[in-house]
């Protein structure tokens, strides 16, 4: 059999190039789930993250995520989603909806902008208009949906795995 010896903290894996996704929020009740957002997203080597409302990270679960995210918080999502759709980023929001794809089968552009929903909320219709497409991530199970940071960490992973070296 063989022997593990555990590395706790190894350095990042270095990247071709630059991960081309944003992550998008709108303003969520919960500054927890947001930090747990940030972390994944700086795990994830994700450069920009877009916040609204009154955001703010939690160092303890953040971490140190805020020394590489580019952290942009403004009063509504949708005027920075249409000016990142006129730059050409595909519009994708993670979210149940009759139209939406299994994140099991869904190819991302590398060129995204992941569109979190609000934990209580979802999606508001106004921000659902602007999307390109909708994923959401099967559940077998109750409650009907995972918690907001849960899907976007598995989302994030799905991303990272089509796109594995930027």
């Amino acid at each position: 059999m063989e022997e593990f010896v555990q590395k706790r903290h190894e350095q990042p894996a270095i990247l071709d190039r630059p991960r081309e996704l944003i992550v998008a929020c709108p303003p969520m009740r919960s500054n927890i789930n947001l930090s747990r957002i940030a972390r994944t997203a700086g795990c994830c080597g994700i450069r920009k993250l877009i916040c609204c409302g009154t955001a703010k990270l939690l160092p303890k679960i953040a971490r140190d995520s805020h020394e590489t995210l580019d952290i942009e918080v403004h009063r509504t999502l949708a005027p920075v989603l249409r000016r990142l759709a006129a730059e050409g980023y595909q519009i994708v929001g993670l979210e149940q909806t009759t139209g939406s794809q299994s994140l099991f089968t869904f190819s991302f552009d590398r060129r995204s902008v992941l569109v979190i929903g609000n934990e209580r909320t979802g999606i508001e219709p106004e921000l659902l208009g602007l999307l390109h497409c909708t994923v959401e991530i099967p559940v077998y199970g109750m409650p009907y949906s995972h918690n907001a940071a849960t899907a976007a960490a598995m989302a994030l992973y799905e991303y990272c795995r089509q796109f594995p070296t930027g």
